[in-house]
């Protein structure tokens, strides 16, 4: 497999981010002329106003044989004020735009790499994962059907596939591209369950029970690779807060219009955090890691959120205490 090699510069029109970057500059200037704008009213009627009161108390100077005498017209005075003050305003609003511009330069710089790192990283690790998947279907030409190795390996077929998804994902969204065609409904109690048996052998090792309690069919209107980074985000975080010898539920179910997964854990509960702000990125509950001591950076609750927000649904705390954390994932129902 060829090496990471970071392109110096990006492709000429392929800038996603620069009509966005425009944008904001345009914002910055007009907001200094609209500051500036504001500072020159307030001058001009401060000056108008004392122009007027002295026209109003006019003063007759002492004559002095000799002595020339200027005098200005009031309406003159007034006209070549207004006409400082809109040069004023034109030029603040000039010197706003180039100010922002090079303000926002750098961070424009800062976007491209990020966006040209995740574009090449992402295309990078396509080329893996496809192999990965071949020889995955090669083992399973060579185990007996409906074996052990057979079941292991379906699963572990289907891990790469959700990995492959999120790559592409990440590919999309790093080159600005279209979003991906609208796709079929998800039975969740399908996927949901998918994830339990996924996660089986990992909450076998840790000491935990993992269990799934499905309904009926319920279809939901989702990307079947995010809904399952979904509630592997909520079982992971549960795993990671509940010690040896405790359990985890995985349950789906459905009430009115919405289709639920709740994830439930027999951990110590969520203290230490407003549970307002659980969601938020880089928010952690207690220490730094998890019972496997793991390092947690406190983003995988807030992808969850991210992707119940795109597909119209929402995902909160259901209960905490002592006795466990349950949380739950709403997503709208797919209309027949």
């Amino acid at each position: 497999m060829s090496g990471f090699v970071p392109r110096s510069s990006p492709a000429a029109g392929g800038d996603p981010d620069r009509e966005i970057l425009r944008r904001a500059s345009l914002k910055v200037a007009l907001r200094i002329s609209a500051g500036v704008a504001a500072l020159v009213l307030i001058l001009l009627a401060a000056a108008t106003a004392f122009l007027m009161y002295k026209l109003a108390h006019p003063v007759q100077p002492a004559s002095e044989p000799g002595r020339p005498y200027t005098y200005l017209d009031s309406g003159d005075l007034i006209e070549g004020m207004i006409l400082a003050g809109l040069a004023g305003i034109v030029l603040a609003g000039v010197v706003g735009w180039l100010s922002a511009r090079s303000a926002i330069r750098p961070l424009g710089e800062a976007l491209a790499r990020q966006r040209r790192f995740v574009q090449d990283a992402s295309h990078e690790l396509r080329t893996p994962l496809a192999i990965l998947d071949t020889r995955i279907q090669l083992a399973q030409r060579k185990a007996e059907p409906g074996s052990e190795p057979a079941l292991a390996l379906a699963k572990i077929r289907e891990d790469a596939s959700t990995l492959t998804g999120i790559v592409n994902e990440l590919l999309l969204a790093a080159t600005g591209s279209a979003p991906m065609p609208e796709v079929a409904p998800v039975d969740v109690a399908s996927a949901a369950e998918s994830v339990a048996g996924s996660l089986q052998d990992l909450a076998r090792q840790q000491g935990v029970q993992l269990t799934f309690d499905g309904g009926g069919p319920a279809l939901v209107q989702i990307d079947p690779s995010s809904f399952r980074r979904a509630v592997l985000g909520l079982a992971d975080n549960a795993l990671a807060h509940t010690p040896a010898g405790g359990s985890i539920t995985i349950t789906a179910s459905v009430a009115g219009t919405w289709a639920l997964v709740r994830v439930a854990d027999t951990g110590s509960g969520i203290t230490g955090v407003d549970l307002d702000r659980i969601f938020d990125r880089f928010v952690r509950a207690g220490g730094t890691g998890d019972s496997t001591g793991r390092r947690s950076f406190g983003i995988g609750l807030a992808l969850v959120r991210e992707i119940a927000s795109a597909a119209g649904g929402t995902v909160k705390v259901a209960r905490t205490g002592p006795d466990g954390t349950a949380m739950e994932l709403a997503l709208p129902l797919a209309s027949a």
